[in-house]
C-alpha cells in the first residue's frame, strides 16, 4: 500500500504542470506529440478511447474463449489432459509482451488480412468494418487478437479455480435429478461461480489496458477517435504505446504530459483492479457461507442438499418439484390404502 501510495504521489507531482498549463501558448507543448491540441484533456480523450477500445475488443475476443477453456479443464478434460493444459495455460503467462508482439506481426497481420477483405466486402456498411482496408495488417482487430491472448492466462486460470470451487454435492444432487452434464454445469456450477466470471474477466481487463510493447508494435495510431479495426490509417492510439513511443523524444513538459497520461491510466487500472479484488473478496466469502450451510444438511437427501444453493436457482426450482411429486405418490397410496382396507 505504501509504494503504491508512492507511485500516485509521483504521478501526481508530476502531472500538475502539464495539466495546468496553457495548451496553447506554452512554447514546449506546441511541437511535437502534443502538437495540435488545445488543453491537456483534448490530449487525453483520445488516448483513453484508444486504451478502453483495445482492451474491449480483447475482452470481446479471449473472454468466452477462456471461460470455455476453464471449462474443459475443470469438468470435461480427463485428468491428465486437464494437467497438461492446465499448464500451458499457466506458461502462456509467463511468455514476455515482445515476443506476443513479434508472433502479431508475422503470423496474426499476414494471417488476418483475407479475413479483413471479406469483412469490408460484405460487412463494410458497419462502421465498425468500414474505411480503407489495410494492406499491411497494422489494424486494431491484429492488435487486439494478439491481446485476446495474452490475456487468456489470467482469466482461465481465475474461472478454472472457481469451477473447482462448486460444491460436489450440487454437481452431483442435479446429476441424480436427470440432469445432463451440460444442464448441470448450467444449473449447478454457473449460478456458482458468476461473481468469479466476472472478476476474472475484469483481472484481464486490467491486464489489457495496461499492455505497452504488442500494441506499439502491430498497429499504426494517430491521436483520434474511432471505431474502425480493419484499417491502418484511422487506428485510435492507446496511453501505454503513446508514452513508450514518445518518451524519448520529448521535452521535459511533454513528459510531463505523458506521465499525465499515465496517471489517467492508473486511475483506470486501480479502479478495475479494485472493483475485480472486491467482488472476488465477496464470491469467496459467500461461497464460505453457502459450503458450511450445505454441510450441516443431511447429505442424504439430494433435494435438501439443492434447497442450500440460491433461492432462485433453477436447480432449487426443479428440486422441490420433485419433493412435490414423491408428495402427491405418498398421498395417492394413502388414500388407495383406504379405499382398498382389506388390501
Amino acid at each position: 500500500m505504501v509504494i503504491l501510495a508512492g507511485v500516485a504521489l509521483f504521478l501526481v507531482i508530476k502531472a500538475v504542470p502539464a495539466i495546468t498549463a496553457n495548451w496553447s501558448t506554452t512554447a514546449d507543448l506546441t511541437s511535437g506529440t502534443t502538437q495540435g491540441h488545445s488543453s491537456f484533456w483534448s490530449y487525453v480523450g483520445p488516448l483513453i478511447w484508444g486504451t478502453l477500445w483495445s482492451a474491449l475488443i480483447a475482452l470481446v475476443l479471449g473472454g468466452p474463449v477462456a471461460i470455455g477453456i476453464a471449462l474443459f479443464i475443470s469438468h470435461y478434460a480427463p485428468r491428465r489432459l486437464a494437467s497438461v493444459l492446465g499448464y500451458l495455460v499457466d506458461l502462456l503467462a509467463a511468455v514476455p509482451s515482445v515476443v506476443f508482439g513479434l508472433w502479431g506481426i508475422f503470423v496474426i497481420r499476414p494471417f488476418l488480412m483475407p479475413f479483413q477483405d471479406w469483412l469490408n466486402q460484405y460487412l463494410g456498411w458497419i462502421p465498425l468494418f468500414g474505411g480503407p482496408v489495410s494492406r499491411t495488417g497494422s489494424t486494431m482487430l491484429a492488435g487486439g487478437v494478439v491481446l485476446a491472448v495474452m490475456i487468456l492466462p489470467i482469466i482461465t486460470s481465475i474461472s478454472r479455480e472457481i469451477f473447482l470451487q462448486t460444491p460436489r454435492l450440487h454437481e452431483e444432487a442435479a446429476l441424480a435429478l436427470g440432469s445432463t452434464k451440460w444442464e448441470m454445469v448450467r444449473l449447478a456450477v454457473f449460478p456458482y461461480a458468476r461473481s468469479g466470471i466476472v472478476s476474472a474477466t475484469l483481472l484481464g481487463l486490467g491486464r489489457a489496458l495496461g499492455e505497452t510493447m504488442a500494441i506499439a508494435m502491430i498497429i499504426s495510431p494517430s491521436l483520434i477517435y474511432s471505431i474502425h479495426i480493419i484499417t491502418d490509417t484511422k487506428n485510435s492510439q492507446t496511453i501505454a504505446a503513446n508514452a513508450a513511443l514518445n518518451f524519448p523524444e520529448s521535452n521535459p513538459l511533454q513528459r510531463d504530459a505523458l506521465i499525465a497520461t499515465g496517471l489517467a491510466l492508473f486511475i483506470i487500472s486501480f479502479g478495475v483492479n479494485f472493483i475485480a479484488r472486491w467482488i472476488i473478496s465477496r464470491t469467496g466469502a459467500g461461497n464460505r457461507r453457502k459450503n458450511k450451510a450445505a454441510a450441516k444438511l443431511p447429505p442424504t437427501d439430494p433435494t435438501t442438499v439443492l434447497t442450500a444453493d440460491a433461492t432462485s436457482s433453477p436447480v432449487r426450482i426443479r428440486s422441490e418439484i420433485a419433493a412435490e411429486d414423491r408428495e402427491a405418490g405418498d398421498q395417492r397410496t394413502e388414500l388407495a390404502a383406504e379405499e382398498n382396507p382389506d388390501r
